[in-house]
């Protein structure tokens, strides 16, 4: 800030601080400009401001607060703040005006680059929020309801008592691409599945929901489950965002209790007989997506009456944290025992590991074999 800087309006003359000359970018030696001269300097759209703050306060002799851009000599621009007063003769009226002038430039431009970030966050808030709902609607229109058992309308008499979940991560809003899903087939078989692309957002649950139709129109076609995987992995392939995605995909046929199944990169499915539980073998099968014309093994197992089979994607027991995680769903087999319907077996699970800490999402689903 500098204290100097003066104009005469009886003989038109001005003072200048040495200051003044070198925020203005004037020549030092240079005569001070008027106050008729000074718009000179301003830029175009700032000199009505100029001339108004000025006029109020030699006619009105109001105080000068205020800010206006000027050109300097090589074209760059800098803002000034003025501050000034008007000096009164003996009878009352505006012998001269002397002003404070500060170069604000660097001040304004941080302002400036605060709101700007300020109103970058707020967009990208609002835009992340948008497509959040927007993943969280097409996640509740492909899957079917997050609680309360999974129905095969035709089959009658229950085959399979089937109920699922979704369980969100619980550090993070984002909403990934899990999915579990139950489709009746032709001729009474039926269709279990859960699986999980890479990633959150829309993008990522536009991928699920055409994946899970893919599959049931394969598998509503006939196709086994390995040549179902092959198929799914071709189709990743060829998509125009690359993704990597696991699953599991198993076909039950209630007339010999045969479960054929596939897996890609996917944690086998579990299986709970006479209170105990174990892993079922797993058929060979990579991650979807990971390479060109993989080719999927397929197992078979006979179900007995009151078996309980569990799928599960891989954010609930995360492989990282090994056997011992896989265990404690194992460890459940007593409890699934004392359960009456599938609903109550993933309302356990859901208790055991709904509240801790994951990464990422997870489904679970559950099929007890009741007829």
């Amino acid at each position: 800030m500098w204290i100097g800087d003066r104009w005469n309006l009886l003989t038109d003359e001005a003072s200048w601080s040495g200051e003044l000359f070198q925020i203005l970018g004037r020549d030092p030696v240079a005569p001070p400009l008027t106050l008729d001269e000074l718009p000179s300097l301003v830029l175009d759209e700032d000199r009505p401001r100029l001339t108004a703050m000025v006029t109020d306060c030699l006619i009105d002799a109001k105080r000068i607060d205020g800010e206006f851009r000027i050109v300097l000599p090589d074209g760059g621009v800098r803002t000034v703040h003025m501050m000034g007063e008007p000096v009164l003769d003996d009878d009352g009226g505006t012998a001269s005006m002397w002003a404070v002038l500060r170069d604000v430039s660097e001040l304004r431009r941080s302002q400036r680059a605060v709101s700007e970030t300020r109103d970058s966050l707020h967009r990208q808030r609002h835009i992340a929020q948008t497509e959040h709902r927007l993943a969280v609607e097409l996640q509740e229109a492909v899957l079917p309801p997050w609680r309360g058992p999974l129905r095969l309308p035709q089959q009658g008499p229950a085959r399979l008592d089937l109920a699922a979940h979704y369980l969100p991560c619980s550090t993070s809003a984002l909403i990934g691409g899990d999915w579990y899903d139950a489709l009746e087939l032709p001729g009474g078989e039926s269709l279990l599945s859960v699986g999980d692309l890479t990633g959150h957002g829309v993008t990522v649950t536009s991928g699920m929901a055409m994946l899970i139709g893919a599959l049931r129109g394969l598998a509503m076609s006939g196709t086994e489950p390995g040549r179902l995987m092959a198929c799914i992995n071709q189709l990743l392939d060829a998509t125009v965002q690359p993704a990597l995605g696991s699953a599991v995909c198993c076909r039950y046929r209630p007339a010999t209790r045969t479960l054929v199944w596939a897996q890609a990169g996917h944690p086998a499915p579990l299986l709970f007989r006479d209170g105990t539980g174990r892993v079922l073998p797993p058929p060979d099968g990579v991650l979807l997506g990971a390479t060109s014309g993989a080719v999927y093994g397929q197992a078979e197992v006979t179900l007995e009456q009151g078996d309980l089979l569990l799928l599960h994607t891989d954010g609930l027991v995360p492989r990282r944290a090994g056997e011992e995680a896989v265990q404690r769903l194992l460890d459940l087999a007593p409890r699934f025992g004392e359960a009456r319907t599938a609903q109550e077996c993933v309302r356990t699970v859901v208790e055991e590991f709904g509240e801790r800490e994951r990464t990422d999402d997870a489904c679970v689903l559950v099929a007890r074999v009741s007829s």
